[in-house]
């Protein structure tokens, strides 16, 4: 009964050596895959903030184009009379 508690108590520990061992071969992997992350997160806020940047500018002259053709077709109307 103890030689198979034994072995069991073998494989599990073997087993615990390998998932161990591995992952410290893979840290390397992941620690470049979390460093990555962070710059593509940072990357995607920055292009967010830029977008809507440019978006408040071309909303700027939308409303600048919109209301200089009211504006002038005021001013063509008081040149007609």
């Amino acid at each position: 009964m103890e030689t198979v508690m034994e072995r069991e108590c073998s494989a599990l520990g073997g087993l615990f050596q390998t998932v161990i061992g591995d992952m410290k071969g893979s840290y390397p992997v992941w620690d470049d895959f979390i460093s990555k992350a962070t710059k593509l997160q940072t990357q995607l806020r920055t292009t967010v903030v830029a977008v809507a940047a440019f978006l408040d500018a071309f909303q700027k002259v939308a409303d600048l184009a919109t209301n200089s053709r009211g504006k002038m077709e005021i001013k063509h109307a008081f040149f007609l009379f």
